[in-house]
Order: C-alpha cells, then sequence, then structure tokens
C-alpha cells in the first residue's frame, strides 16, 4: 500500500470500503462528509466485509481507518438513530445498541489482528470502534472524546466496559463524564492507543506493522489473540487455564513444528497457516 495522506481504496463507492494487498486488507470507512459516522447501512457493512475476511484464507491482517482527512469516526450517527431513540426503549436497544455492540464485539474477537489506523477525530462510536480494536497507531492529529455524556446518554457500543478496562477508571470516568476530547498523545500515555505517528506517515506504519504480524503463523496469532481478549477480565487461574488451552490447540499443528525446526536450523520459518 502507498504511504500517503489518505488511501484510495479501488473497490466501488460504498459505506465501508476494501481493498486487499499481499495478504493485507484496508477497510476505509466511507462517510467523509458526515465525518464517517456511523449509519445502520456502514455498521452492517463493515460486520460483513469482517465475515467475509474472516473466510479469506490469504488475508492475515486489516488496517481499519477512516475516509478523508478529517476523522477516523465522529461516532453514531445520531440524525439517523433518533428514531429509534424516540420509539422508546425496545426500539432504541433492538435497532440502536444492539448492532453497535455486536460490531464493537465482532472487532475486539476477530482471529486475525484488527489495526486502527486513526487518522482524525474519533468521538463517541468511533472512539469504541478504536477501544475493541485490538492495536492501534494515530495520527499526531487525532483527538479521541467520549461525547455521548453532552447528548445525555451514557456509551452504548461498548465503551463504558472496555474505556476502564483499557486506561483505568478514574481516567476513563474523567473522558466519559466530561466529554473533554484528548490528544493522540495523551491516548498513547494512556494506554489507548499504541503509539503517535506524523500525519503523513500513519498508513505507512500501520501497514508496516501489519506485515510484521502477517509473516507469523496464522493460527499462532489467532491463539494468542483469543488467549488474551478471553483471559484479561478473568481471575488469573482461570486465564492460565484459557492459556493452556490454545498451547493445546498449536501442538498437533504444522506451524508449530515448522516454527521449531526453523529455529534450530536457524532459518526464517515458512509458516502456512496448517
Amino acid at each position: 500500500m502507498p504511504s500517503q495522506t489518505t488511501p484510495e481504496p479501488t473497490a466501488l463507492s460504498d459505506s465501508v470500503l476494501c481493498q486487499t494487498d499481499r495478504g493485507i486488507a484496508l477497510l476505509t470507512l466511507n462517510r467523509p462528509d458526515k465525518l464517517n459516522a456511523l449509519n445502520y447501512e456502514l455498521i452492517e457493512r463493515l460486520g460483513a466485509l469482517l465475515d467475509r475476511l474472516e473466510r479469506d484464507d490469504s488475508v492475515r491482517a486489516i488496517v481499519l481507518t477512516g475516509g478523508g482527512d478529517k476523522a477516523f469516526s465522529s461516532g453514531a450517527d445520531i440524525s439517523g438513530f433518533a428514531t429509534s431513540v424516540r420509539q422508546g426503549a425496545p426500539a432504541a436497544l433492538r435497532e440502536f445498541v444492539q448492532p453497535g455492540q455486536r460490531l464493537t464485539a465482532r472487532i475486539e474477537t476477530f482471529p486475525k489482528p484488527i489495526i486502527a489506523a486513526v487518522n482524525g477525530l474519533a468521538y463517541g462510536g468511533g472512539s469504541e470502534i478504536v477501544e475493541a480494536c485490538p492495536l492501534a497507531i494515530a495520527s499526531e492529529r487525532a483527538q479521541f472524546c467520549k461525547a455521548e455524556i453532552s447528548l445525555g446518554f451514557a456509551p452504548p457500543f461498548g465503551g463504558s466496559q472496555r474505556l476502564p478496562r483499557l486506561i483505568g477508571r478514574k481516567r476513563a470516568l474523567r473522558m466519559i463524564l466530561t466529554g473533554e476530547p484528548i490528544s493522540a498523545w495523551k491516548a498513547r500515555d494512556f494506554g489507548l492507543i499504541n503509539e503517535v505517528v506524523p500525519h503523513e506517515r500513519l498508513y505507512e506504519e500501520a501497514f508496516q506493522l501489519a506485515r510484521v504480524i502477517a509473516e507469523k503463523s496464522p493460527l499462532a496469532v489467532a491463539a494468542c489473540l483469543s488467549s488474551v481478549t478471553r483471559g484479561i477480565n478473568v481471575p488469573i487461574d482461570e486465564g492460565l487455564a484459557i492459556e493452556a488451552n490454545y498451547f493445546a490447540r498449536m501442538v498437533p499443528t504444522r506451524d508449530i513444528e515448522e516454527g521449531i525446526s526453523a529455529w534450530l536450523d536457524k532459518r526464517p520459518p515458512r509458516f502456512t497457516g496448517t
């Protein structure tokens, strides 16, 4: 993928664009005129693309970003969801909250690494997507904000649960209760993202990280992702049992034999995902 300010996916115009290159998929939230706000169509489209990419064995890692040069995502498209909210709690939960929670849970538990390339504002639901991604690199221009409080509700797409686990209860509550934005550097210091890079190098850095991971055993990568995600919120004894289970699953695979043999032979491993 080229190093440039804005990626140029080759897919047909849609609410989410998908482009693949040498085992890396680029997903671009494509509503730049709406700051990539999350409407029904975008949430459904992103989920469907993740389903497709999970089944595609040639894809080893995913970079997720926002279209345009201003926003990763400004959050939920309130004008679109207002009708559901005004219909009452059952409709709001069914049409607004549950699809958003399913999407962030899907991202969090996805068996291939999803790297958020945060190119601008990540507000509300946009921040919740970043929180769900296992890895995130941000442009120096990025900002993060839990804006829901200013709209009269609590974070509905998992943000009230994931953010405190990522950055700590008091830091998370400061963000959630005030709606104050934080810079990319503060997000990095808090542990919300991995690193901050110059804006013009964002995609280069994100794809470089994706390529490093893509060279590893896809089975081992999936085991690492699942082991960490499942174990992080359980007591240590349960977490160790989860870890042991995923290791046991790797023992009969060709990839573990290849990895050990390559190390003993002092050569690069050639993983096949079997």
